[in-house]
């Protein structure tokens, strides 16, 4: 294949995108359906003509890693932080929790006794099922409006960094013991240090460098930091969240001194056009990870009954334990949040993270297909049934 083909091919991935977002907005199917649906009929066509192009896990890595730094970086640049908020912050974060460990604890059981495997090895292949995507969420609400949106943005968020850290702290060769505490606390907290000290890095060469170059060398940075961080066994998404929220809310956390190294008006102004920069690179990221997921899919084993029955089986498990959570602990609105928990980016990551000697045979890529595919089934039911409208003219 030339240079130029693969231009053009490049290029048309990009417009379909644009597209779909168009459609989305318009039918409520989102965009990511389409894009793996679209990914499946390009595997299909290259597979009529006999067109081989193999795509290495590494690649489909490399893409959702970025994507998903991008697109945390993108919600947490959308939220403004003020006590009245504070109990909507500590509501979603309680339901990404507790309805994250329970659903990981139950699918693990279901796995355990069904398989007959330890109960680590099922703990580590359910978390990816468990964990909200919010690669497929933060975009797909941008029709919705106020707490709804905000309730949404946040428990993603939240699922996310919670699923790595609950994800990191069952691969410990101690888990289960009194220890495996004790480290995960220490992580904890060390991440937490990092991620003040890594946001008023970035956040001073956001203020003082004056080159006309300078929001991917920030991003660069930031990619940096969040792979170092990964290196040491830490949930470095936290270091993506933080820095967003503290460069978008300045104001509240620049006081005193501090205003002497950090100029809140002139950080304002440099967040309007980083988030422009970072919408745009996750679009791209986000358009080929889930192209190039989708053309990975082998659609005949996708259609297996027995494939099918489990994937919905788990779908119907999640959604159970999210409703009984909304319903009767939480006491809050059903729609669409009980639909809006799509699984995606993020449990393919996780997946791909898995030991060797915990993988599961009958816990495959396909069965992740057809999980992301029934909750944004599902996720677009919700929308459907939600009165929200999206505004006119906004892309």
């Amino acid at each position: 294949m030339g240079s130029y083909s693969i231009l053009i091919g490049l290029s048309l991935a990009v417009i379909l995108s644009y597209l779909f977002d168009l459609a989305a907005r318009a039918t409520k199917v989102p965009s990511v359906l389409m894009l793996l649906l679209a990914g499946i009929a390009l595997r299909q066509t290259a597979d009529y003509f006999d067109f081989t192009l193999l795509v290495p896990k590494v690649v489909l890595e490399i893409f959702g890693i970025i994507g998903l730094i991008m697109i945390v970086l993108e919600g947490a640049l959308d939220l403004k932080i003020s006590r009245a908020k504070a109990p909507l912050i500590r509501r979603s974060f309680f339901a990404a929790a507790l309805i994250l460990v329970v659903q990981a604890v139950v699918i693990a059981l279901i796995l355990h006794y069904w398989l007959r495997v330890s109960f680590q090895s099922c703990l580590i292949n359910a978390i990816p099922l468990a964990v909200i995507s919010s690669a497929i969420a933060i975009p797909s609400v941008a029709s919705l409006q106020g707490e709804k949106q905000e309730f949404i943005v946040y428990e993603s968020t939240f699922s996310d960094i919670l699923g790595i850290m609950f994800f990191n702290f069952a691969l410990q060769n101690n888990f289960a013991q009194g220890a495996s505490v004790l480290t995960f606390g220490a992580d904890v907290l060390a991440v937490l240090v990092v991620a003040v000290l890594s946001t008023a890095a970035l956040a001073f060469l956001l203020d003082r460098i004056r080159l006309h170059v300078k929001f991917f060398l920030i991003l660069a940075f930031l990619i940096l930091l969040y792979s170092l961080a990964k290196k040491l066994h830490l949930s470095s998404l936290v270091l993506v969240l933080v820095f967003g929220l503290a460069v978008n809310n300045a104001e509240h956390f620049l006081k005193g001194p501090l205003r002497r190294w950090f100029r809140p008006e002139r950080l304002s102004e440099e967040v309007h056009q980083l988030r422009s920069i970072t919408a745009e690179s996750a679009f791209l990221i986000r358009t080929f990870f889930f192209l190039l997921f989708g053309f990975s899919i082998t659609l005949s084993n996708v259609l297996s009954p027995q494939l099918l029955f489990q994937g919905v089986l788990i779908v119907a498990a999640l959604t159970a334990i999210r409703f009984v959570y909304l319903r009767y602990i939480a006491r809050t609105d059903l729609i669409p949040e009980l639909f809006i928990a799509p699984k995606g980016l993020i449990t393919v990551l996780l997946f791909y993270s898995i030991p060797e000697k915990h993988l599961i045979g009958e816990v495959s890529e396909n069965i992740l297909f057809v999980v992301i595919l029934l909750t944004g089934v599902l996720m677009m039911v919700g929308l459907l049934m939600s009165r929200q409208e999206p505004e006119l003219g906004e892309y």
